[in-house]
């Protein structure tokens, strides 16, 4: 996992991901040089969005607008995973233990 405390302390849960901070997910969950858009990519990314707005909705429990988006990131990273045991299943179950989701 990414440093929760950095992420959370340092960029609101509102404000996209910094350029940095984005860059050091892909680097880390790429499965080679230049792959941005890979489903390890996009399940890394799309998992430290949730968690920072997971951390806002304990804070703010009635923003029911945030909690709708939150809704839609975690199916489509469920989809996404989904998608990835179907392709290879080895792969799904790799990069569920990286980011740390339930198998």
């Amino acid at each position: 996992m990414l440093s929760k405390i950095i992420i959370n302390d340092i960029i609101p849960f509102y404000m996209p991901l910094s350029t940095n901070l984005k860059q050091e997910i892909i680097n880390k969950y790429a499965t080679v040089k230049g792959d941005t858009g890979s489903p390890e990519v996009q399940i890394a990314l799309l998992t430290t969005r949730i968690e920072r707005l997971t951390d806002h909705l304990k804070e703010h429990g009635h923003d029911v607008h945030s909690r709708r988006g939150l809704l839609s990131m975690i199916a489509k990273r469920r989809r996404l995973v989904n998608f990835l045991g179907k392709v290879d299943g080895q792969r799904a179950t790799e990069i569920t233990k990286k980011v740390g989701l339930k198998a």
